[in-house]
């Protein structure tokens, strides 16, 4: 069994006892901060953040900053993150902002590649629920699975990729479809390619069934609002390897019809699950802020959905008219790199 590394951001009692619980017969040592830059590569690692009430401690910070000077640091890393808080904020905040800067530094994130524990561990009621045991057992136990998986995840790799394309935009001059598509135009000849628009049909946000009433519903292929998502996109995410998500900035968030699309991808996964798939994004500002749409796609696509986080697996750009991103300096390039690096990721 490979051994684990765990890097280990502030203190707190019950981590420590989740620690112990989830390690327990692993193979484990202990990393450093100051490895971050160098010495993590080709590692299996866990990181392992407290977070007080008033949200993360200045050790996060300094690793955030170190990987992000560090592009290469955690290549061929296979990397897990476990959050555990005092109260009942900043919790998703402060993995969201490291699985970022842990893809940026060329590590890979499974699916559901974070473990988190609020302040009440509320949001472990439903695992709690149904494994029938305590909150806190279901928090630890969940926390031991992560560590089992990171261990033995393999990336998987496809003779013929299937990538799926999907963006909102009806708009000809839009500089994320211009990228999206210089980008499938790169990718070598074993790939087959597809683009979806989001705004070919009507599309309806989740309308909260029950569960029950969700996997009614999945058991037949088809959701209670039907449309295009059922018939024709979902159907396709399933037959797909991985997803290319094309997102402009909108008030710092992606689109309403992407926000639909994550939300309706509940209907497929109550009988499958995404965790053989692999998801890239484009994100194209007009001012700033790509990075928090980034986060915005991680958490939606990795941490709750269940798809893998490549390394790297994001592509950023500031262009505000209709057609300046084409006049980018630099923007061939950009591309070409972006378009091998999944050729890279899929390809056996």
């Amino acid at each position: 069994m490979k051994t684990l590394k765990l890097l280990r951001l502030g203190a707190g009692e019950r981590l420590e006892r989740l620690l112990c619980r989830a390690l327990a017969g692993v193979p484990a040592e202990a990393a450093a901060l100051t490895d971050a830059e160098c010495g993590l590569d080709g590692s299996r690692i866990l990181f392992a953040l407290h977070i007080d009430e008033y949200g993360a401690e200045e050790s996060l910070h300094t690793l955030l900053r170190s990987l992000r000077r560090s592009p290469g640091a955690l290549r061929g890393s296979v990397c897990g993150i476990v959050v555990d808080g005092d109260g009942e904020l900043y919790t998703k905040a402060a993995a969201q902002a490291l699985a970022l800067a842990v893809s940026l530094a060329g590590g890979l994130l499974p699916g559901k590649p974070l473990v988190e524990g609020t302040g009440s561990l509320y949001n472990q009621h439903i695992a709690a629920k149904n494994l029938g045991i305590s909150l806190e057992e279901a928090y630890f136990t969940r926390a031991a699975d992560l560590v089992r998986r990171v261990l033995m995840f393999e990336p998987p790799k496809f003779a013929a990729p299937r990538l799926l394309m999907l963006h909102a935009s009806g708009n000809r001059q839009s500089n994320t479809v211009w990228m999206g598509r210089e980008v499938l135009r790169r990718l070598p000849e074993p790939f087959r390619s597809r683009e979806i628009s989001l705004q070919n049909g009507t599309i309806f946000d989740c309308r909260g069934c029950s569960y029950d009433a969700c996997l009614h519903f999945a058991e037949q292929n088809r959701c209670f609002y039907g449309g295009a998502i059922t018939e024709e996109v979902l159907p396709a995410v399933q037959e797909s390897d991985a997803l290319l998500l094309l997102c402009p900035n909108f008030n710092d968030a992606v689109s309403a019809n992407i926000t639909a699309f994550f939300n309706r991808l509940t209907n497929l996964l109550v009988l499958r699950d995404l965790s053989e798939k692999y998801v890239f994004a484009i994100v194209v500002s007009g001012y700033s802020g790509s990075d928090l749409v980034a986060r915005q796609i991680l958490g939606a696509m990795s941490m709750n959905k269940g798809a893998i986080l490549p390394p790297q697996f994001c592509l950023m750009q500031t262009a505000n008219d209709p057609g300046s991103a084409q006049k980018s300096e630099g923007i061939a390039g950009r591309l070409d790199t972006f378009a091998a690096h999944i050729a890279r990721t899929l390809l056996p």
